[in-house]
C-alpha cells in the first residue's frame, strides 16, 4: 500500500471511529427537549465534515503509542466544541451565513433561538464527555488539566476571543502580527488543544516531545486558517460547502488581502515545513501527523 493510500485509509478509519462515538454520546431526540437535541445532532453528525481536529487527537496519540480507545473522549470533545463554534459563528449576529457543509446552517434549518441553545448545550456537553468517559485511563489530576486546556482553548483567550477580534476587525486593515494573533486564537487554539489532548493521553510523555508537538500544532493551526482564506478566493461554493467569497463580501481581513494570493500560499507552505521540522525526533509513528500537515494546505475544501 502506498503512503497516500495508507494515509487515506487511516483518515477514513479515524473519521469513522469518531462518528461512531459521537453517535453513541449524543442524546437521542426525545421528550420536550427533542427539537434541541435534533439541532445538536444535525450540527455534529448530520452533515459530515473533515474531522481534522479529532483526527489530530488520534494522530498525536498514535505518535506516542497511546491505545486508540483512550483517545475517543478527547476526539469527540474537540469535534463537539468545533460544532458549537460553527453554529454560533453562522448566526445573523455573527457571520450571518446560510450554508455550512453544503446544507442550511443550524439557525436556517431550525431557528435562531434553537441554534443558540444547541451551541450552548454542545459546549457544555463536550466537557461532560471529557469528564465522564471511563476509557480515558489517566490520573484525576491530568484529567483536570485536559479539561482546563480545552476550556482555555474555547474561551476569551482562545476561540471566542479570536472571534471577538475578528468581528471587531471588519473593515479594518490589520498588520500581519495582528492577523496571525487573531487566527492563533480563533482557529489555532482548538487545533493546538486537539494535538495536546492526544499527547496528554500518554502516561509518560517526555517534556521535549510535548514541546515539539506544541510547535507542530501552532504551525498547522495557523496554516489551516491561511489555506481557508486562500480557498475563500480560489474555490467555488459547491466545493466549499459554504458561500464562496464571503470573507471579501464581509470586508474581513485575510491573508490573501494582506499578502496577496501567492504570498499567502507561500506562508502556509513555510508553516507546513516548520511543522514537519518539529517532528524530527519522532519515528514513523508520527507519519500521519506529517501527512496531515501537508493535507491541511492542499485540501480543496
Amino acid at each position: 500500500m502506498s503512503a497516500d493510500s495508507q494515509f487515506n485509509a487511516s483518515l477514513k478509519a479515524f473519521c469513522k471511529r469518531v462518528d461512531h462515538h459521537l453517535n453513541l454520546w449524543l442524546p437521542e431526540p426525545a421528550g420536550p427537549e427533542a427539537r434541541l437535541q435534533e439541532a445538536m445532532r444535525y450540527s455534529v453528525v448530520g452533515g459530515g465534515g473533515k474531522r481534522v481536529r479529532p483526527v489530530l487527537v488520534y494522530a498525536a496519540g498514535q505518535a506516542l503509542n497511546v491505545q486508540v480507545e483512550q483517545l475517543d473522549a478527547c476526539a469527540c470533545a474537540v469535534e463537539i466544541i468545533h460544532a458549537y463554534s460553527l453554529i454560533h459563528d453562522d448566526l445573523p449576529a455573527m457571520d450571518n451565513d446560510d450554508l455550512r457543509r453544503g446544507r442550511p446552517t443550524c439557525h436556517r434549518a431550525f431557528d435562531d433561538a434553537t441554534a443558540i441553545l444547541a451551541g450552548d448545550a454542545l459546549q457544555a456537553f463536550a466537557f461532560e464527555v471529557l469528564a465522564a468517559d471511563s476509557a480515558l485511563q489517566t490520573s484525576p489530576a491530568n484529567q483536570i488539566e485536559m479539561i482546563k486546556l480545552l476550556a482555555q482553548a474555547s474561551g476569551s483567550m482562545g476561540m471566542a476571543g479570536g472571534q471577538a477580534i475578528d468581528l471587531g476587525a471588519v473593515g479594518k486593515t490589520l498588520s500581519l502580527n495582528e492577523l496571525e494573533n487573531m487566527h492563533l486564537l480563533k482557529t489555532g487554539a482548538l487545533i493546538r488543544a486537539s494535538v495536546l489532548l492526544g499527547a496528554m493521553c500518554s502516561p509518560d510523555i517526555q517534556a521535549d516531545k510535548l514541546e515539539a508537538l506544541d510547535t507542530y500544532a501552532l504551525c498547522v493551526g495557523l496554516a489551516f486558517q491561511i489555506h481557508d482564506d486562500v480557498l475563500d478566493v480560489t474555490a467555488d461554493t459547491k466545493t466549499l460547502g459554504k458561500p464562496q467569497g464571503s470573507d471579501q463580501q464581509q470586508n474581513k481581513p485575510t491573508y490573501p488581502a494582506l499578502l496577496g494570493l501567492e504570498g499567502a500560499q507561500q506562508r502556509a507552505l513555510e508553516l507546513h515545513q516548520r511543522a514537519i521540522a518539529a517532528l524530527k525526533n519522532f519515528d514513523e509513528s508520527a507519519d500521519i501527523l506529517r501527512q496531515l500537515s501537508a493535507y491541511i494546505i492542499e485540501r480543496e475544501h
